[in-house]
């Protein structure tokens, strides 16, 4: 094992095998406020700084109200840790959400990448620069759409064979302006929650 980043908020490591992946996540367990992001033996464990969190959970609110306010059937799995093994990938998105494949995957609390479809939309956060490149492992895992909140910006990306494009609309809420949330957020930061939403 060898150690070429330590920070504040993270920690990467390399030469790290599969086994030893797998058996740090049960180590470390479901309550946790570390997230984690493995690419072919290198791993990533990154603790999320206040405004991370922030920006995470507001934006997942917009999403979970979007699908409620358009009637759309939604499943919302958090920092699940989604992982195939024959792709040397694992990753722990700020927050994921089935829309598309959630009838095939409805009521399910425990998955299995090689028979079950992936989310259909993974947000991540990026208030300080990840050290790992997310982009790989998502493709690997079969993610169709990323949100990327960064620096008062999101950019959408969409799978198109093997690598992510970016895009200007949504394959979940093709006639949101998702790029008009940063500013909606920074609108109504001060006047709290409930006046936001």
């Amino acid at each position: 094992m060898l150690l070429t980043e330590l920070r504040a908020d993270r920690v990467v490591l390399h030469n790290i095998s599969w086994q030893q992946f797998e058996n740090l996540l049960v180590n470390l367990g479901e309550s946790r406020a570390a997230r984690i992001a493995y690419d072919d033996g290198t791993l990533e464990i990154m603790t999320p700084l206040p405004e991370h969190e922030y920006y995470k959970e507001i934006i997942g609110d917009i999403i979970k109200d979007t699908a409620e306010v358009l009637e759309l059937d939604y499943e919302c799995y958090g920092s699940t840790t989604w992982k195939r093994e024959l792709k040397k990938a694992g990753i722990e998105s700020d927050n994921c959400f089935y829309f598309q494949n959630e009838a095939l995957i409805r009521g399910k609390l425990s998955f299995d990448l090689n028979q079950d479809p992936p989310p259909d939309l993974a947000l991540e956060i990026d208030v300080m620069s990840k050290s790992l490149d997310r982009f790989p492992l998502y493709v690997r895992l079969g993610v169709p759409e990323i949100w990327c909140y960064d620096a008062g910006d999101i950019k959408i990306y969409q799978l198109q064979g093997e690598k992510y494009i970016q895009t200007e609309t949504s394959l979940v809420f093709p006639n949101l302006n998702i790029q008009e949330i940063p500013s909606l957020i920074e609108r109504y930061r001060m006047a709290g929650r409930r006046v936001f939403r």
